[in-house]
C-alpha cells in the first residue's frame, strides 16, 4: 500500500509523493547527510545541512542553493485540520470537534485557567460520551458551543489565549 507525503519547500512550494515514488529516485547517498542524485539526465549534488527529525523540517542544499523543506504525512495533515500544532502537542491554541455529536457538559468558562488533562466538555457521539481533555495548560479565551449544542466536525469549540 502506497503512503502518500505533502513535502513544502520554503513554505510556498507544494509537493506530493509516495513511498514508490522516493523508492524510484536515482539517488546515492556519498557520505553521511550527502546525496547524490540523477534526474532527467542531470546529476545534482544534495546535502542535508539541518534536521528535526520530529517537526519532519529539513534544510537540504542542492546545487549551492538552500532550500527548507518541510514533509507532513496523512496523519500530520488530520492532526492540523482537527486544530493541534503538528510536533508541538503545546502549541495548542484552539480545540475543534473530533466527529460530529452534542455537547452533553460544558467543564469550562471563558477565563478561567485549565492545566494540561483537565476535562473540557463531553461530547457524545455515535451513543458514546468522550471527555475532550485540555492538551496544554493556558487560559480559555472563548467557548462557540453550550450544553446541547449538536456540532460538526472540525467545527471550532474552545479558544486558548496565547
Amino acid at each position: 500500500m502506497s503512503k502518500n507525503f505533502k513535502v513544502k519547500v520554503n513554505n510556498t512550494i507544494d509537493f506530493e509523493f509516495s513511498n514508490e515514488d522516493v523508492s524510484n529516485q536515482d539517488a546515492l547517498q556519498t557520505s553521511k547527510g550527502n546525496y547524490h542524485i540523477l534526474q532527467d539526465n542531470k546529476s545534482f549534488k544534495a546535502e542535508i545541512t539541518e534536521a528535526d527529525f520530529h517537526k519532519k523540517s529539513y534544510q537540504v542544499t542542492v546545487n549551492n542553493n538552500t532550500y527548507n523543506v518541510h514533509i507532513s504525512n496523512k496523519l500530520d495533515m488530520l492532526i492540523k485540520d482537527m486544530g493541534f500544532s503538528v510536533g508541538s502537542t503545546k502549541q495548542v491554541d484552539f480545540i475543534k470537534a473530533p466527529m460530529p455529536g452534542l455537547i452533553l457538559e460544558m467543564h469550562v468558562t471563558v477565563g478561567q485557567e485549565v492545566k494540561e488533562n483537565d476535562s473540557l466538555f463531553i461530547l457524545e457521539a455515535m451513543k458514546m460520551e468522550n471527555s475532550i481533555m485540555s492538551p496544554r495548560d493556558g487560559i480559555i479565551k472563548s467557548i462557540s458551543a453550550k450544553n446541547g449544542d449538536a456540532v460538526e466536525k472540525n467545527q471550532l469549540l474552545i479558544e486558548f489565549e496565547n
